[in-house]
């Protein structure tokens, strides 16, 4: 359950957000959902893969961590990467839509939300989210970036899977990790990229899936597994602290 109304600059001009990355603030995860609008950040970082909502639906994770409720590039001094996925950079704010008239018809516009319950959320710590004057923050001018990116990814993640699944491109896999002889992980329910298909795609459905915007989206979750690599030396380097 969340506490989220409509940011306004009179009623939350007090307002502080706590930043940074911790545990407390639930960072302490070892999926985060993530939009085609930022592959290109995560491809860098993290591996990118597919699974299935409770509708059936694909959506996009990175995988953060092994375990449940573990994230390798989370450490006291906060999140130890180059991109942060933008679910976990917007803290506590929300796309919310809101009836909204235009040339006499009822559109449902995007309002920026803020859930008053995140352990975020404060008046007296963190960045402010209005200027003294009423005006944005360079922090709300952030978030607001942020929430635009989860928007946009939010609305062509649908036809990009279903362009993906056109092309047959869509495959399940299974995480198989072996760190020694007694240490194995087996994560199941997930899918990726098949990059023999991808390689092996026509110059018809090349063209098809590029004028469409996607091509590039596959190639990112397809180089982005090799990131598993890091993932394991992350994981084998916190065996070797004693912090598993």
């Amino acid at each position: 359950m969340t506490n989220a109304v409509m940011l306004e600059n009179v009623t939350h001009k007090d307002l502080r957000v706590r930043t940074g990355y911790s545990a407390e603030f639930g960072d302490d995860i070892n999926l985060a959902l993530v939009f085609p609008t930022e592959f290109g950040f995560i491809q860098r970082e993290y591996p990118i893969l597919f699974r299935k909502d409770a509708n059936g639906d694909y959506e996009s994770v990175a995988l953060l961590g092994l375990d449940k409720g573990e994230n390798l590039f989370l450490n006291e001094s906060g999140w130890n990467a180059r991109y942060v996925p933008a679910v976990q950079q917007r803290g506590p704010f929300l796309i919310g839509l809101h009836p909204e008239k235009s040339d006499g018809s009822v559109n449902r516009g995007p309002m920026v939300h803020v859930n008053l319950d995140n352990p975020r959320v404060s008046e007296s710590e963190g960045e402010p989210v209005f200027l003294s004057h009423g005006g944005n923050s360079p922090y709300l001018e952030h978030v607001s970036r942020i929430l635009q990116i989860i928007f946009d990814g939010a609305e062509v993640s649908k036809p990009m899977f279903a362009a993906f699944e056109q092309a047959g491109l869509i495959e399940a896999m299974e995480v198989n990790i072996k760190l020694d002889e007694s240490t194995e992980y087996k994560l199941p329910d997930f899918f990726t990229i098949n990059q023999d298909r991808l390689d092996a795609l026509d110059g018809a459905v090349l063209e098809r899936l590029n004028g469409q915007g996607h091509l590039q989206s596959a190639m990112f979750v397809a180089n982005s597994l090799g990131n598993i690599e890091w993932l394991v030396e992350l994981k084998n380097r916190k065996r070797a602290a004693g912090q598993v």
